[in-house]
């Protein structure tokens, strides 16, 4: 009977096989989309400029994480975890293949499906984990764990299978064979799905005039797709480098608004004022980290395009592949940090928050210094080595171990309890911004600025090194704040 209760729900493995195929479309599509967006349009591409190509690929990164927010809202109020999983999914499939049509107006559609398909997919199917544990406790974080890899063995699997499409025979083919794994997602959702039972089957806290609420969400999809329309037909002009440029202000603009409202507008305790303003820490370390690692799909994407030597026995591997690394790497080593921290905690020596995320932030530096010297190299030989970017990719994978898992728990431990929902929400903020940082620095080191490579990645390098450093000398202060969370 006890080998029974420990045996993890059938619906986990409903779970890890829809996120599975979810990542790999994703994945897979990204790592095609700058290399599409910049290719000439004689050779099927869209012939944009870098600059333009990477603001694009940050408003789209963006927005995934924004609309996480009205979708995780949507499935609390409307539909319920298991249905926005579904129709996501079917957004998100359909968007894939709307990129895999060869039309300009098909492409910025398909984008804008995926994006909203994620908001509802991406948020609710992880809370659907959640549900499946009710007893929480040590089950709970294996069954997580192993969503988790799911996450990671679909984003090494798309760019294989995406990029080899994609790059060799005809970009379409790339964005279709996302849609094709999206597609089997949804196949095997729609099979199994009983296996969930009655998590997510309804919404945990229904409207009493839902009418109204579905009034607001139409309205809502109409004005997107009024935009969008208008912006298509180029009726309403958008430049997606100041768009991009304004919407990084309009978040950080948010962001300071809320968080003055919080500290200032807010009865709050001496401790919970405290740990507040370490969320705020978290923030800034967060977006700055996000806005280095997001720029993998950006100008690293293109550094292994142009600046590295990809040919091996006469075989030129597609540029692509490289995004798979990080997945492999988290799928690699994950086990060993997790393992490296219990045995420091078993001997009473387990880093503090602050000191893991300034030693993410010092591995993101140590990363673009990288990065920065094989620049410099290439520049001035035409190809380098891809052990430049395969070191590039390992030290970002051991910041993002140390900095985002302990950096999502720690906002749930710190927010004060009235203010958790709206703090998860500032969390996806601060990787939103990075992202959108993310596409607009990229932008600033490729194509005509790729003289500016070698010292726009030491700015990187300098900054984020420095801000490590000063957590590092200030983590015993914000310890203090934290009020007894470790």
């Amino acid at each position: 009977m006890e080998a029974t209760t420990e045996r993890h729900p059938r619906g986990i493995y409903t779970l890890f096989f829809t996120e599975m195929w979810e990542r790999m479309s994703y994945y897979g599509m990204r790592g095609l989309l700058v290399l599409f967006m910049v290719d000439a349009v004689s050779r099927g591409g869209l012939g944009l400029s870098d600059e333009v190509a990477t603001a694009i690929y940050g408003l789209y990164t963006a927005a995934v994480y924004l609309v996480a927010l009205p979708g995780g809202w949507i499935a609390d109020r409307l539909l319920g975890g298991q249905r926005a999983v579904w129709y996501g999914g079917c957004l998100i499939t359909a968007g894939h293949f709307a990129l895999a049509v060869p039309q300009v107006p098909f492409f910025f559609s398909g984008l804008l499906l995926v994006v909203l398909g994620t908001g509802l997919l991406k948020p609710n199917i992880s809370t659907l984990v959640g549900q499946l544990y009710p007893e929480g406790g040590a089950r709970r974080d294996a069954g997580f764990t192993l969503f988790y890899m799911g996450i990671n063995l679909g984003a090494a699997i798309g760019p294989l299978v995406c990029s080899a499409l994609g790059e060799k025979l005809n970009w379409h083919y790339g964005f279709g064979a996302a849609g094709i794994g999206m597609l089997a997602g949804l196949i095997q959702f729609r099979l199994t799905r009983h296996h969930l039972g009655t998590a997510g089957l309804v919404p945990p806290s229904p409207p009493e005039n839902p009418g109204r609420l579905w009034l607001g969400v139409g309205l809502g999809l109409v004005a997107i797709a009024l935009i969008a329309g208008l912006a298509l037909a180029g009726v309403l002009p958008l430049n997606p480098v100041w768009l991009a440029s304004r919407t990084a202000a309009v978040i950080v603009g948010l962001a300071l608004a809320y968080f003055g409202w919080v500290l200032l507008g807010v009865k709050l305790e001496p401790v919970e004022r405290g740990r507040v303003i370490v969320i705020i820490i978290l923030f800034l370390a967060a977006a700055l980290f996000w806005s280095g690692y997001e720029q993998a799909g950006s100008s690293l994407n293109l550094f292994a395009d142009r600046y590295t030597n990809r040919t091996v026995n006469g075989f030129e591997v597609p540029a692509g592949w490289f995004q798979s690394l990080p997945a492999i790497f988290v799928i690699v080593f994950a086990p060993v940090v997790a393992w490296i921290w219990l045995g420091l905690a078993r001997r009473g020596r387990n880093p503090s928050l602050v000191v893991k995320l300034a030693w993410g932030l010092v591995l993101l530096s140590s990363s673009f210094l990288v990065l920065m010297i094989g620049s410099k190299r290439a520049l001035a030989q035409g190809t380098v080595w891809p052990t430049w970017l395969i070191l590039t990719y390992l030290l970002q994978v051991f910041g993002e171990l140390l900095l985002s898992p302990v950096g999502l728990s720690s906002v749930t431990k710190l927010a004060p309890a009235r203010l958790a929902g709206q703090m998860m929400g500032v969390w996806f903020l601060a990787a939103s911004l990075g992202n959108l940082l993310a596409g607009l620095l990229a932008g600033q080191v490729t194509g005509a600025n790729a003289s500016a490579m070698p010292a726009q990645f030491l700015q990187v390098t300098l900054i984020s090194g420095v801000a490590g450093a000063l957590l590092l000398v200030l983590a015993r202060p914000i310890r203090r704040l934290m009020g007894g969370v470790t």
